[in-house]
């Protein structure tokens, strides 16, 4: 098993080192005999995880390597075809649910299941969520650093699609302290005139968010507050679901007084009335 971790540690360390290394580096960094290094990197580069420039004599990630982990960044955590956590979600509420997931910088509709109502929503897969706007993207931004979000949000234009939408970076970011503490997120009239949604963050066995699940109805069904608790805990319901599929086993984000995670727990009607940002 030796073999087995010096490799994983050489690949670790070229990931990271733009300019490549030489063999006296990689020794010097990893401690490991210059022999057995050098028959390690010949093998890597044999299968074509390791590159060695005739140049300059440095080692780099080769395309194998580099084709490895461009392929996870854009394969979808969840499959494309409905999971079953949302395909219930919509028969039990009637309305529209789908999983959003950040691909590279841009927030992605990557399975959807509709509702029975006549009145459907317009979300397909492939669909791009606006970041600032959307409670799916907003759900994948808010448990990420301050950094991290501030320029995630560089990189797109904060257009305003009704009064109602976050439209700095500044009120987005206040509007995310929002959504970490209650542990959803709720879009009222903020991306559609007429459309209400909500949105649960889905987390990995690390705690990181790897998608968001979101329930999206005309507002005109959801003017009653028990008819919003209740999409609420749907869709709490089929986070927590993702969430332990991918291992999650956390406390649940806006968790009670009593410490019951929030989707174990009936809404107050009250409180219902006053989740629009």
């Amino acid at each position: 098993m030796q073999v087995v971790v010096r490799t994983l540690h050489v690949l670790r360390a070229l990931a990271g080192k733009a300019k490549g290394a030489t063999l006296q580096e990689l020794h010097e960094e990893l401690d490991i005999p210059v022999g057995s290094l050098h028959r390690l990197l010949a093998t890597l580069a044999a299968e074509d995880f390791v590159t060695r420039s005739v140049v300059n004599r440095r080692y780099f990630l080769g395309p194998i390597a580099r084709q490895l982990a461009e392929a996870d960044q854009h394969r979808s955590a969840l499959l494309v075809t409905p999971h079953s956590a949302i395909t219930a979600a919509a028969a039990s509420s009637g309305e529209t649910v789908f999983l959003t997931e950040l691909i590279g910088d841009r927030a992605v509709c990557v399975a959807l299941s509709e509702g029975r109502h006549p009145l459907r929503l317009f979300v397909r897969i492939g669909q791009e969520m606006p970041l600032h706007a959307a409670a799916s993207g907003r759900s994948l931004l808010a448990y990420r650093s301050e950094p991290a979000v501030r320029k995630l949000l560089a990189k797109h234009v904060l257009m305003s699609f009704t009064e109602a939408t976050p439209s700095t970076v500044e009120e987005v970011l206040a509007h995310l302290t929002l959504v970490r503490a209650r542990g959803y997120d709720v879009c009222d009239d903020e991306l559609d005139r007429g459309v209400w949604a909500v949105s649960s963050p889905i987390f990995t066995s690390t705690g990181t968010v790897a998608a968001s699940v979101t329930l999206a109805a005309a507002g005109s069904r959801m003017r009653d507050p028990l008819t919003r608790a209740d999409a609420v805990r749907t869709i709490l319901e089929a986070g927590r679901e993702l969430s332990g599929e991918l291992g999650f086993s956390g406390e649940w984000p806006g968790a009670t007084d009593s410490g019951v995670p929030a989707s174990r727990v009936p809404a107050e009607p009250a409180a219902v009335t006053e989740e629009s940002p």
